[in-house]
C-alpha cells in the first residue's frame, strides 16, 4: 500500500502542468519543462519543473530543479516552499485540496508521522557517526573561505566518507562532508545538511548538488549561539559564519535556503531579528517575507543585504575589516 504522500506525489504528477499553471502562474511551457524564476513565483528562467516522463523514478514528471539555489524536489516540496508550508502535513492539506482528495484519516497521519522519524533517526545516525570538525577537511574548507569564527562547540562535524549518489539510481560515491546538525528551538536534531567536499582540495565536490539536507527543515535552522531575544539569521552556513567572524558573541542560525529563510519560525521570546539576506532577487524576496511574519508578531526586523552575491562573497573579495566597517551600523 503506497504511503499518503507517495499518492499524493503521484496525483500531483499526473496533474503536473495544472500543478506549474496554479502555484507558479508567472511561467511558461517550454518545451517538456515550466520554467520560472524560483519557487516564489517570479518571472525567470532559473527554476524548471518536468512535465514529461515516468510517474515516478528517474525523469519522473513534476521534479523540478532551481539552478541558481541548487534546491529540488518534487511537487509536494514546490508546495511547501511556495506556500511556506513548516510540516509535511500542511503540503499533504494542501494538495489534497488542490486535487480534490479527502482529507486524511488518523492513520494516514500516523503513517506520515512515522516516515518523518524515520528521516529525522537516519540525520541523528549520520551526526552521531561524524567526527568534531577540529583539524578535518571540513574546518580547511571553511577556512580557505576566509572564515576565522570559532568552529568549537558549534553544531558542525565532519564526515570522513558520506555516500552520495547523483540520483536514486545512480551507483554511490563516498565523499567527505561537512555535516551541520539542524535543531528546533528546543534543542533538539530535526535533521541535518551535509556540503559534500572535494577529496584533493578545500573546496566543494566537483557533483551536480553538494548540498543536501536530510530530515525536517522546515521551520528550524543550524544554530550558532543560544539565542534569547536576538538572532541574525541567514541562508547559508558558509554567509552566517562569515557574520560569526565578525561578531563571535551574537547568537545566529542559517536557514539553509531562501525558501527555509522564508519559512523560518521566530521563537515567542524572540524581540529583534536582523535578516542576512543574499543579494539577489531570491534571497530579497524571502527576507521580505520572514521580515513581514516577524514585524506582525511585534519583532522588530532589519534586513542587511550583502554588496556581493552573499556575505561569504564579501568577505572573500576583501577582508574581516573591510567586512566588519560594512556591518558596523548594523551588527554591533
Amino acid at each position: 500500500m503506497q504511503s499518503p504522500a507517495r499518492e499524493l506525489s503521484r496525483g500531483l504528477a499526473e496533474n503536473v502542468e495544472a500543478v506549474c499553471k496554479h502555484y507558479l502562474s508567472n511561467g511558461r511551457r517550454t518545451g517538456n519543462y515550466w520554467i520560472v524564476g524560483d519557487v516564489n513565483n517570479h518571472a525567470g528562467r532559473s527554476l524548471f519543473v518536468r512535465l514529461k516522463g515516468p510517474l515516478s523514478g528517474k525523469g519522473a514528471r513534476g521534479k523540478w530543479m532551481d539552478a541558481a539555489s541548487g534546491e529540488r524536489g518534487d511537487l509536494l516540496d514546490l508546495i511547501a516552499a511556495r506556500e511556506g508550508y513548516d510540516s509535511i502535513g500542511r503540503a499533504l492539506d494542501e494538495a489534497r485540496r488542490f486535487l480534490r482528495a479527502p482529507r486524511a484519516t488518523p492513520t494516514e497521519r500516523r503513517n506520515e508521522n512515522s516516515r518523518e522519524c524515520n528521516t529525522i533517526a537516519l540525520a541523528r545516525k549520520i551526526w552521531a557517526a561524524s567526527a568534531p570538525i577540529a583539524g578535518t577537511k571540513a574546518e580547511a574548507y571553511l577556512r580557505a573561505r576566509k572564515i576565522s569564527a570559532d568552529l568549537h562547540d558549534t553544531r558542525l562535524r565532519h564526515h570522513p566518507a558520506l555516500i552520495y549518489r547523483e540520483s536514486p539510481n545512480s551507483p554511490p560515491r563516498k565523499l567527505p562532508a561537512l555535516v551541520a546538525a539542524v535543531t528546533n528551538h528546543r534543542g533538539e536534531i530535526t535533521g541535518i545538511h551535509r556540503t559534500f567536499l572535494d577529496p584533493t582540495r578545500n573546496a566543494k565536490a566537483s557533483v551536480a548538488s553538494p548540498r543536501r539536507a536530510l530530515g525536517v527543515i522546515l521551520g528550524n535552522g543550524v544554530r550558532f549561539g543560544v539565542i534569547d531575544d536576538f538572532a541574525i539569521i541567514g541562508e547559508g552556513i558558509e554567509t552566517v559564519l562569515s557574520l560569526k567572524s565578525v561578531a563571535p558573541h551574537l547568537s545566529m542560525v542559517a536557514a539553509l535556503s531562501a525558501a527555509h529563510l522564508a519559512a523560518w519560525r521566530p521563537p515567542l521570546n524572540l524581540r529583534r531579528l536582523i535578516i542576512a539576506a543574499d543579494n539577489d532577487r531570491t534571497g530579497r524576496n524571502a527576507a521580505r517575507k520572514l521580515a513581514d511574519r516577524a514585524e506582525a508578531t511585534g519583532i522588530d526586523v532589519e534586513t542587511i543585504v550583502s554588496r556581493g552575491e552573499d556575505f561569504n562573497c564579501d568577505l572573500r573579495d576583501s577582508s574581516l575589516e573591510r567586512l566588519r566597517r560594512q556591518l558596523a551600523s548594523s551588527i554591533p
